[in-house]
């Protein structure tokens, strides 16, 4: 068990705790059990996944920390799921001609719609600013802009909204 200065351990301490289940005491007798998935290093706030019916996320603040204690580690399955958590699903696998297809749909569409749009390599580049890479969906827009960020996606992701759907 970690007696009080949590915040004052450091990063490199706080690693020994992640992927392991852990009962954390914080302030007014609050308790909280859970898999410490991370610790943020500037504040020592503790980020705790439960699994049950639902995935549970919740963040103890790293000033009311008190007490860490270690319950026990991650099997592989655990630390997987524990990591999964946050991942995106799966993108369905596209071959070559099917990503091109993609790409190609995904490119005249933005025309017709006024965007403009060039083809880098594999990837689409909008206005200057976002990219697109495969399999060209809206999750897959990178942008440091996020406000174009977010309407280039919703513009793509359209065919989830209405009944208009990209031309394959």
């Amino acid at each position: 068990m970690m007696q009080c200065g949590w915040s004052l351990m450091g990063p490199l301490r706080w690693l020994h705790y992640v992927n392991k289940e852990v009962k954390v005491r914080a302030g007014k007798g609050e308790e909280h059990r859970g898999w410490l998935l991370s610790v943020d290093p500037v504040s020592a706030s503790v980020v705790l996944v439960s699994f049950g019916e639902a995935v549970a996320v919740r963040v103890v603040m790293g000033h009311a920390v008190e007490a860490v204690e270690v319950l026990r580690a991650a099997d592989d399955e655990t630390a997987k799921r524990l990591w999964s958590v946050f991942l995106p699903p799966p993108s369905p696998s596209l071959d070559p001609k099917e990503l091109r297809q993609r790409r190609d749909a995904v490119r005249r569409w933005l025309q017709e719609n006024r965007i403009p749009v060039e083809e880098e390599g594999e990837e689409l580049k909008v206005a200057g600013v976002l990219t697109i890479a495969a399999p060209y969906s809206a999750q897959d827009c990178r942008s440091s802009n996020q406000i174009i960020l977010d309407r280039i996606q919703r513009l793509i992701g359209i065919q989830d909204y209405t009944n208009q759907r990209l031309p394959l």
